[in-house]
């Protein structure tokens, strides 16, 4: 298939080879998907389904309230013979929240993410092909990392050799800070900093992200606050800074006050499929090192990211430990790198268990 010089200029060569091909849409419908969670709430997500010439294509919204996925839009006008970025482009023009806006604005990208994503992987299937053959790519084995908020001693029982990304709390003294880090097996300190009514909210503190830096000195710090005392408690450290939450598009990257040696990629921030390949394409030419963010996915958006990460990033301190790990420690659960194996047609992610 020929490369779309138009689209190409728009939004690079990455998208450029996913953004003509064509798909045929019959039929949407959506599954609700519940669980839970050691942290006290239940996450719900919904996963929306394309249908068309006997193929389904399947993405998740990982909206963060429960009641958000309750009134449901399911009768878009999707039915028809589209290419890819045709369908993107009608898809932008949705109100995809049309009982009653979201509480948080980003969950609209959230919901277009999962239209988006299930109509990349219906496309896929109806040529039969993968993602990474249609980009030209190969599978790599995925590096991944935990990311938890409970106490890591379990996990390392059952795995020694596990990473960790970890949230800083304010019940964090010296003394946890000291008996985590000589583990050894923290990669990445998310301070969520850019966080608001959300159920993960955490405050900056200056004199904790001070002490924070000096106890992992090796770590990512991902998403502190860049007021004036805040970074200059991290004076020193701005080389290991990421940014994850005010992240939607390459725009805002350059947005940002300074360029990040790192950014976590989550997809969903990202809303299009030619967002998201736009950031990471630009982002691996300016020499930013790339890593996979998870949202506690609940169905194939797990998988999915995981299939990013295996085709962009598949070093980096991956958020995308398969959903295994999503409940207590247990033995069985697949250890890091995640090894792929022959891929089918679509938009997901094979492993050997």
């Amino acid at each position: 298939m020929g490369m779309d010089t138009t689209v190409q200029e728009r939004f690079g060569s990455v998208y450029a080879k996913l953004a003509t091909r064509d798909l045929k849409v019959e039929s949407y419908a959506i599954e609700r998907h519940e669980l839970d969670v050691s942290s006290g709430f239940r996450r719900v997500t919904t996963d929306v389904i394309v249908r068309g010439g006997g193929h389904e294509g399947r993405g998740e919204d990982v909206t963060y309230l429960a009641e958000e996925h309750d009134d449901y839009p399911l009768a878009l006008p999707l039915a028809g013979e589209w290419t890819l970025d045709g369908l993107s482009q009608r898809l932008g023009q949705f109100d995809l929240f049309p009982a009653k806006p979201p509480s948080m604005a980003v969950a609209r990208q959230y919901r277009r993410w999962a239209f988006e994503s299930a109509a990349l992987d219906l496309a896929l299937r109806q040529q039969g092909r993968s993602l990474g053959a249609a980009l030209d790519r190969d599978y790599r084995a995925v590096r991944f990392v935990v990311s938890t908020r409970l106490d890591i001693d379990p996990w390392l029982a059952i795995d020694p050799g596990l990473e960790f990304k970890l949230d800083p709390t304010p019940d964090w003294d010296a003394a946890t800070m000291a008996r985590i880090a000589a583990t050894g097996r923290v990669c990445a300190l998310d301070f969520k900093s850019f966080y608001e009514g959300t159920p993960v909210d955490n405050p900056p503190d200056a004199g904790q992200y001070r002490a924070v830096a000096a106890a992992f000195p090796g770590a990512i710090l991902e998403d502190p606050s860049l007021a004036s005392e805040h970074r200059a408690a991290l004076a020193g450290a701005e080389s290991r800074f990421s940014f994850d939450a005010p992240v939607h598009s390459w725009a805002d990257v350059e947005a940002l006050p300074l360029r990040p040696r790192f950014l976590n990629i989550k997809p969903s921030r990202f809303g299009s499929v030619a967002a998201l390949l736009d950031c990471i394409e630009r982002s691996r030419a300016a020499g930013i090192t790339l890593y996979g963010g998870g949202q506690f996915e609940l169905s194939v958006g797990r998988d999915q990211i995981e299939a990013l990460a295996s085709l962009f990033y598949p070093r980096g301190p991956n958020d995308v430990a398969p959903r295994d790990y999503h409940g207590e420690p247990h033995p069985g659960v697949p250890r890091s790198p995640l090894m792929p194996l022959d891929q089918a047609p679509g938009f997901a992610f094979a492993f050997a268990r």
